[in-house]
């Protein structure tokens, strides 16, 4: 069943009324079973567990990748099988709907874990208790529930954005729902749990401390010189230097960690080729220099990257920058119009009845708002006036953050970020606590807002209603928060500031804003002039780059935010990326046919694959972490 949608004269010409009466009587539901409590129940058990994929995938990338597709096609297999044994009737699409916006609100809660608060207690060497992170976390993210949806009527109801990903897991709902036993493919929920198996194998094999916490010595020593890293096999004859610079100290591996390439399919072929030319000019040139120089004393990951990072979030904040600013229109019509409307429209509006009405907002948004302010007093010791501050703030990042992931599905949240801690260096110079948890604020809850927005684009393609997502927001973020925050807590932190940052959790996010909030409190510095002139030549870069894809029409094939973010990844990183995005590339062209096998089964699937191989490697290796704690290690 093709997913109606209005095309692109009616989106410029029809009147926002128009549009609603028009998805009001073509698209909508109606009270069809949608926030039933197996739908509900589902989303938060699933959403809790794949939130832990966005934590184990946060903490070694700085990223975090949507959960929807992956949540819609494992909630459909499953509850396929379950109906098909118990007799039970099938789940609706719009019970799967409220499924994924349960689980997608509940993925999108690890993100001050990977960002704020651990930079936050390397700056003050203060643990932060757990309860005080859950908390705080669950009341940002609501207040990015209360931003988001006022600003759902602008940007899919009129302006109909895309939202990329969410329009991708609506496609596979109603792909799923409608499809039939007769087709010549492997079902998609096949192929996502049979690629989450491999994935997960690897990375359970992969372990060679598990093993020998199993009693398995020999075999887990084998692991430990010969499959983690395959290249193992080449260092057992000899060591390759650059420089006089062993390439393991280097981070040049071939790293078996297959959730990677997984990442790097759903980048896509320029993403990926911007990553691998960054890492190369990083690890292959730069740093064997620097090190031979004495620029940079300690190898390994931690050492360089305390050098390069400063580089590469130059020429991802200018490039991220520069692509809002160059297209002013759209800036300037995000702030037009926003819940505005005359008397006897809002007598007329069809979903007056569907939609959450405004006085939630009204309501809600100043009375969170405050308890936010009081828990960065309590909590964090911000003073008050500061955190009335971040509030408006966080307004105007989350209307520019909505029209980029609209556009692009890519939330700026860390450039978005540094532009708060500009702004605090300047209101509370010196205090570098301070700087990190209002830009927590303003960068976590804008970028909540937007990713929610995007969570909400499949509801509306199918029909559902939008106060029933609205609750299933709220239960998805109560289940994210308990299922990773204790995990963080109990399985990768475990209470030791030190190992942020090191080969065990890189915690790419939280370095650069720590490095960023303390080079605007102490100045430039404390920096090696090399570093200063890499800041100006990445961010030169970064307004290049982008300047290259507008007057190319986007046909220029380096992106900026991907080659910066390979300056803070590691190169074994970056490299099983770019492998992934290539793979995939070099099948899409390979394969002209579009009835041959591969076209069918794995090209058409790659979001499938990608998010089955995510999936599976990352819930195995939170696996693994929690067996280690258990057993001593």
């Amino acid at each position: 069943m093709a997913i109606k949608q209005l095309t692109e004269e009616q989106v410029r010409t029809w009147t926002l009324k128009q549009k609603d009466e028009w998805w009001y009587r073509e698209v909508y539901k109606g009270d069809v079973p949608q926030f039933t409590l197996r739908a509900v129940i589902t989303g938060m058990l699933l959403g809790g567990v794949l939130s832990l994929t966005n934590l184990y995938v946060g903490v070694r990338t700085g990223w975090t990748l949507g959960v929807g597709i992956t949540a819609v096609i494992l909630a459909f297999a499953l509850h396929r099988a379950i109906s098909r044994i118990s007799g039970q009737k099938e789940f609706h699409v719009l019970e799967n709907n409220i499924m994924q916006s349960i689980a997608t609100a509940a993925g999108y809660m690890t993100a001050p874990l990977i960002a704020s608060l651990p930079a936050y207690m390397m700056v003050t060497g203060r643990v932060i208790p757990m309860w005080h992170s859950l908390f705080w976390m669950i009341v940002l993210a609501i207040l990015g529930v209360l931003f988001a949806f006022p600003l759902k009527r602008r940007f899919i109801n009129d302006e109909q954005f895309p939202f990329p990903e969410g329009r991708a897991a609506g496609v596979v709902m109603d792909t799923l729902h409608t499809h039939k036993e007769t087709t010549d493919g492997i079902s998609p929920e096949k192929l996502l749990l049979a690629f989450a198996g491999v994935s997960g194998a690897i990375n359970f094999i992969r372990d060679g401390g598990l093993w020998i916490a199993l009693g398995a010595r020999r075999f887990g020593e084998w692991v430990n010189n010969y499959w983690q890293h395959w290249d193992d096999f080449i260092y057992s004859f000899t060591t390759p230097k650059l420089l006089g610079t062993p390439l393991r100290d280097l981070t040049i591996r071939w790293d078996t960690e297959i959730v990677m390439i997984g990442a790097g399919g759903l980048m896509g072929i320029r993403t990926g080729v911007s990553l691998i030319i960054g890492a190369v000019l990083n690890y292959f040139i730069l740093a064997p220099i620097l090190v031979q120089k004495g620029i940079i004393t300690e190898t390994g990951f931690r050492g360089i990257t305390m050098w390069s990072l400063w580089g590469g979030v130059a020429m991802m904040t200018t490039a991220s920058l520069f692509s809002f600013f160059s297209k002013p229109q759209m800036l300037l019509a995000a702030f037009k119009s926003i819940g505005r409307k005359k008397g006897a429209e809002v007598e007329a509006d069809p979903l007056r009845n569907i939609e959450l009405p405004m006085k939630v907002f009204a309501i809600g948004i100043p009375v969170v708002g405050a308890v936010i302010v009081l828990m960065g007093l309590v909590f964090f010791q911000i003073s008050w006036w500061l955190g009335v501050v971040a509030i408006p703030l966080v307004f105007v990042f989350t209307l520019i953050a909505a029209n980029a992931t609209g556009l692009t599905a890519i939330t700026p949240t860390g450039a978005l970020g540094k532009l708060t801690q500009l702004t605090y260096a300047g209101l509370a110079p010196g205090n570098t606590p301070t700087n990190l948890i209002t830009a927590g604020i303003t960068g976590e809850v804008a970028g909540h807002a937007s990713n929610l927005l995007m969570n909400i684009k499949p509801g509306y393609m199918l029909g559902g209603k939008p106060r029933l997502q609205a609750m299933g927001h709220v239960l998805g973020i109560i289940a994210g928060g308990f299922a990773c925050t204790p995990i963080f807590y109990y399985a990768l932190f475990r209470g030791n500031i030190e190992v942020f940052g090191t080969d065990r959790l890189p915690m790419i996010a939280a370095m650069i804003w720590k490095a960023v909030a303390e080079v605007l409190t102490r100045g430039f510095s404390i920096l090696h002039v090399t570093a200063l002139v890499a800041v100006v030549i990445g961010a030169t870069l970064g307004i290049l780059f982008e300047v290259l894809k507008i007057t190319t029409k986007n046909r220029w094939p380096i992106s900026g935010v991907g080659m910066g973010l390979a300056f803070v990844l590691r190169f074994s990183d970056s490299w099983l990326m770019f492998l992934g995005a290539f793979i995939f590339w070099l099948l899409a062209r390979r394969t002209a046919n579009p009835k041959s096998w591969m076209n069918v089964n794995i090209v058409a699937n790659q979001e499938t694959i990608c998010a089955g191989v995510i999936a599976g490697g990352a819930l195995i290796g939170i696996v693994i972490m929690v067996l280690s704690v258990a057993l001593g290690g």
